[in-house]
């Protein structure tokens, strides 16, 4: 097996990196990029955008079973090293929660080759930033660099998943649980109406569900967690045909693809992990509650179980959400907040999920009003909704700001939400890493029917969750 690069080797391949030139960034056209000429202004001020997006790629698999996707951006000198692991905490299982944001933590904790703190302290040498996160349904992790720091980032990331177990043990895990714990407490338990979202999904999938519990976990889960379950859960997940990588940026494919094959290539293929299962789940009435906080005012949730992500009426129930509570001009936010002027807010969402997604209006009346007397208002404008689509002007509107929105991320290649992350989402939820062209049209083909036959279909009055918090000592 090649040797991993030894410690003094990787101080100087840092030295060498600080040093030596940035990559000089080429012209568009390059490596066989796309010479469409970039978005400009007519006269009267409307913005031009194409009518097709091109992100060309490169896709292939080592023979471990990775996927890899490149790409090509030669904009900025700069180079980002995307991550996606196949498994959030919707493939944990009940009394067992909370593993998949576990290793969010530890994989930072250092591998073969990486002592503990050494991950941050090489990046930061050569200007490099790096960040994950966990949700139900992947894991993922990314670092940018400058183009020159490129190998540097490939090794730290194949490190830690050919290595992270040569060096976790349970003194590691012990102190991860204990972060995770207090982040749970933090972000959950001592933040105002912070229990509310972790009600919400429980009310909203049964037991057994795979979004049924928290992303973070339960803490007698955390407690319960032993060693040897930690590192069977990385064992069956965290192997490289769980997995995809995106290389994005300032690169040459030729380049990148042996160097992704020297770095990834000697990581052990793991067991095959079985694709998730699809559970159905419905609403068949109306589910109430009501929780206390220790908060000034009351709050309340309106949740419907709706379509997966991508399936039909997804989209348009982004342009439900919008069209009733995004922004100033929403029709919720107009009524309650200006008009009546008994509202301090209202939002609304269509939280999309690969096993299901789930809509919600929440909204937290002024001193002297109630939970009820919002609830009767939002029922209204929903049923106005139902029986007349809204108009061209309000879904225009909704549209020019998903479109914006769309385009914006799409100029930054990584981080959340970069253009190697929506990659690597494509190509997990679709098998396509260039899906940008159908995920927007999703939305360019809606029309106001559309979205009114979306508000009808998948919000009735009979078949949802409505949750209440209350202030601790009130009725």
């Amino acid at each position: 097996m090649r040797d991993r690069i030894a410690p003094m080797k990787l101080l100087a391949l840092l030295i060498a990196l600080a040093v030596g030139a940035p990559a000089a960034a080429q012209a568009p056209g390059a490596s066989g990029q796309s010479t469409a000429r970039p978005n400009a202004l007519t006269a009267s001020g409307t913005l031009m955008v194409p009518t097709k997006i091109e992100v060309p790629y490169t896709l292939f698999t080592l023979p471990n079973g990775l996927h890899v996707i490149l790409h090509e951006d030669h904009s900025v000198p700069i180079v980002t090293v995307n991550m996606w692991y196949h498994v959030g905490s919707g493939r944990e299982r009940p009394g067992r929660t909370g593993f998949a944001h576990l290793f969010e933590h530890l994989m930072f904790m250092g591998s073969g080759h990486v002592k503990p703190g050494e991950f941050d302290t090489l990046l930061e040498a050569v200007g490099g930033t790096n960040n994950g996160s966990t949700e139900t349904d992947r894991t993922n992790y990314w670092i940018n660099v400058p183009s020159n720091a490129i190998e540097l980032a490939l090794f730290l990331e194949s490190d830690r998943i050919g290595y992270l177990l040569d060096t976790m043990t349970p003194q590691t895990v012990d102190a991860q649980r204990d972060v995770v714990k207090n982040e749970r407490r933090q972000s959950y338990e001592n933040r105002p109406y912070g229990m509310a979202d972790i009600t919400l999904t429980e009310m909203l999938f049964p037991e057994g569900h795979p979004y049924h519990w928290p992303v973070i976990g339960y803490m007698p889960d955390l407690t319960a967690a032993s060693y040897e379950d930690v590192v069977a859960f990385f064992k069956k997940y965290y192997a490289p045909a769980n997995a995809s990588l995106v290389v994005a940026g300032d690169l040459d494919t030729a380049t990148i693809r042996k160097l992704v094959e020297k770095w990834f290539g000697d990581v052990k293929a793991g067991p095959p992990v079985e694709p998730p299962t699809i559970p159905g789940v419905a609403l068949m009435s109306v589910q109430r509650k009501t929780i206390t906080d220790r908060v000034q005012l009351p709050r309340l949730y309106l949740a419907w179980v709706t379509p997966r992500h991508f399936e039909p009426g997804d989209a348009a129930l982004d342009v439900v959400a919008d069209v009733l509570a995004g922004g100033k001009n929403s029709r919720l936010y107009k009524r309650l907040v200006y008009d009546m002027q008994i509202a301090q807010n209202v939002s609304a969402q269509q939280a999309s999920g690969r096993l299901a997604s789930y809509f919600q209006i929440e909204a937290t009346p002024r001193p002297g009003h109630t939970a009820d007397e919002l609830q009767k208002i939002i029922d209204e404008e929903i049923a106005k909704l139902q029986q007349e689509p809204p108009t061209a002007h309000e879904v225009d509107r909704s549209l020019n700001q998903i479109e914006s929105s769309f385009y914006n991320r799409m100029e930054r290649v990584g981080g959340f939400g970069g253009k190697a992350d929506q990659l690597n989402a494509y190509y997990t939820e679709t098998g396509d890493p260039d899906w940008f062209n159908e995920d927007l049209g999703r939305y360019r083909a809606l029309s106001p029917p559309d979205v009114r036959a979306a508000a009808e279909s998948f919000l009735p009055r009979d078949r949802r969750v409505e949750l209440t918090v209350v202030p601790e000592g009130k009725p």
